[in-house]
């Protein structure tokens, strides 16, 4: 019964979708009761940036008076206190100046205002680069060691990554020591060849792949000029990462920064956001930028958006629910129908009208068994138990009978589907 209705609940629910997406409008901007700054999960943790190349993300959430939370990451203006210690960019990403403390100030339209403090440590130290942990994912960010590029087994045009980063032993011997080492230049970052080819200042088959302003391009310049280090075995290596927020119900044309932090075996954390992939579940109902910036169309729905960094995954799941109010529900049966009103309340998604028993019949056989009912498939009583097939209680009954109707094979077969029905009977 529960698969059955999941599927005929679902079939109208797809037409409300639809018709609903045409009609809707944009709504009024509600009023902001309150700013939170965060720079992880936690919202009482500070932003920490130490060294050079450090950078973190910001997620600027407004409570609007109804209660419901909305991403104003890029609806803000940033200040920080004193100046010149931080810089940060309209979308968020906060990076060093100096060492130093500050106050980063997120104020809203209508004066909210919301602060973190800062940290900058160590910004004049050279700091050292571990190849695995901050070069590979570079080039898996950037596309160069996928199956249709370096990452396949024969390499493209000499050249050779492991397959998304896998082995970064591997990829540090194709790129430092193959080739006569012609691909790096310590002496001359800026004229290695791994560099103007990335770049497109010398022809690339693959395209332009960084830009020379770039951050990955600064890392893989000092990385080159630092000899190329690989790096020490006891450094630590990723445990995980961790998506804030995990999910989120956005209004219809909705936005939403995500905030994506690696854990490592050493207990230590390192913002990724903007090194992580990202990959949308339904590009119908939403796209996800390079820096995690989720866009939401204005399609009523949901959808999911898998994060990758270093072999590691997680996933934020976006609700746009179309505001319907869901009032009555069918009976619960059993816990799948449970978890289906659930999403159905939380979508604002009412289902349809339970439909008669000729309507039932029909979608029934044609669920199950791929045409429309006859008498011979669709009896009025199941043939095992004889009890009647259709009324209050026998529609699992009749779906069961289906089952057995549209089913040929061996008697012992025949033996197991009427257990199934006698299982399937109500008690």
């Amino acid at each position: 019964m529960s698969l059955l209705r999941i599927s005929l609940i679902g079939w109208h629910t797809l037409l409300a979708v639809s018709m609903a997406a045409g009609q809707a409008t944009t709504q009024p901007s509600a009023r902001i009761d309150r700013l939170v700054v965060q720079s992880g999960p936690d919202a009482a943790r500070p932003v920490r940036l130490i060294g050079h190349d450090a950078h973190q993300q910001l997620l600027v959430t407004a409570q609007l008076e109804s209660g419901d939370p909305r991403d104003c990451t890029r609806a803000v203006r940033y200040a920080a206190e004193p100046a010149g210690v931080v810089q940060i960019s309209p979308t968020g990403n906060v990076t060093p100046l100096r060492d130093g403390n500050a106050v980063i100030t997120a104020t809203a339209d209508g004066g909210v205002a919301s602060t973190i403090t800062a940290t900058v440590e160590r910004f004049d130290t050279p700091l050292p680069i571990n190849f695995a942990n901050q070069i590979v994912p570079i080039f898996t960010k950037a596309g160069c060691n996928t199956g249709g590029c370096h990452g396949k087994s024969s390499g493209q045009n000499g050249f050779r990554l492991s397959l998304l980063g896998f082995e970064p032993g591997e990829d540090y011997e194709h790129l430092v020591f193959e080739s006569r080492g012609r691909r790096l230049t310590p002496a001359a970052p800026e004229h290695s060849l791994l560099l103007l080819k990335a770049t497109g200042i010398v022809p690339h088959g693959g395209g332009k792949r960084l830009d020379t302003t770039s951050d990955d391009y600064k890392l893989l310049a000092r990385w080159i000029r630092q000899g190329v280090p690989i790096g020490s075995p006891s450094d630590p290596s990723v445990a995980g990462i961790e998506v804030f927020p995990t999910g989120r119900t956005l209004a219809l044309g909705g936005e939403q920064q995500l905030l994506v932090t690696a854990r490592y075996t050493d207990g230590s954390t390192l913002d990724v956001t903007r090194s992580a992939i990202y990959e949308a579940s339904d590009k119908e109902m939403g796209l996800v930028d390079a820096s995690g910036y989720v866009s939401a169309f204005r399609q009523p729905g949901s959808f999911s958006v898998m994060v990758r960094y270093q072999g590691k995954v997680g996933t934020f799941q976006a609700i746009l629910p179309l505001g319907a109010p869901v009032e009555h529900l069918p009976p619960v049966r059993n816990f799948v129908d449970d978890l289906v009103f659930k999403q159905l309340k939380a979508m604002g998604m009412p289902p349809s009208e339970v439909c008669d028993d000729a309507t039932f019949l029909r979608r029934v056989t044609l669920d199950i068994a791929g045409r429309l009912p006859t008498a011979p498939i669709m009896p009025t009583t199941s043939p095992i138990s004889g009890r009647p097939c259709c009324g209050t209680g026998g529609r699992p009954r009749t779906i069961c009978a289906a089952i057995t109707c549209s089913t040929t094979g061996s008697a012992r077969a025949s033996i197991r589907i009427g257990r199934t029905i006698s299982s399937c009977a109500p008690s």
